[in-house]
């Protein structure tokens, strides 16, 4: 929980230096880029946020990443706090909540779409226009298939779910034949 708290504190102060001088978006792709790069190389991923390295060793490894990079002077200066303050292990948390930040600053849900078999691109838009009269926003929406849930949709927008699957109405039909309905 702390975690989290720290991640929010540290990504709100980057959108608010990101909406002042209207690069925000360029800020999110460039901490998107960062932890990308350390995903990809874990024993870097290992060196920069390890304590147990020098603080002066792991200065050099950023400066050579961001770099590499080609990120902005906010986003350097960012990364050098977050490293100074030892904050390092919570890049990728700090990162998603600035993307949850940004998605609420332009009114965006993200929603999760599952179906027992791929969707159409006609009946996923269908959905999402349905789903953004729900929830008053504009939804960006991933898909999966589960065919577990034999046939229907299952929508999921941050706390609402709506499951309009085979199996959870099967299950409610056997549910009402068990009490005599």
């Amino acid at each position: 929980m702390k975690n989290l708290i720290l991640a929010k504190r540290y990504a709100r102060a980057l959108l608010t230096i990101g909406q002042e001088d209207k690069n925000y978006k360029k800020y999110g792709e460039e901490l998107d880029a960062f932890v990308a790069f350390l995903k990809e190389n874990s024993e870097v991923e290992n060196a920069i946020t390890n304590p147990r390295y020098p603080l002066e060793n792991r200065r050099n490894i950023l400066k050579i990443i961001v770099e590499k990079l080609e990120l902005s002077p906010t986003v350097r200066r960012f990364l050098a706090l977050v490293l100074e303050k030892k904050r390092m292990p919570f890049i990728a948390s700090i990162c998603e909540c600035y993307h949850r930040l940004v998605d609420d600053l332009e009114n965006i849900s993200r929603a999760k779409i599952i179906s027992a078999v791929p969707l159409e691109e006609k009946t996923l838009a269908s959905i999402t226009k349905a789903l953004e009269k729900i929830v008053g926003r504009k939804i960006i929406a991933e898909t999966e298939t589960d065919p577990d849930i034999i046939g229907g949709v299952v929508a999921k927008v941050g706390d609402l779910v709506i499951d309009g699957s085979v199996k959870t109405q099967l299950l409610n039909i056997k549910e009402n034949l068990k009490r005599g309905e």
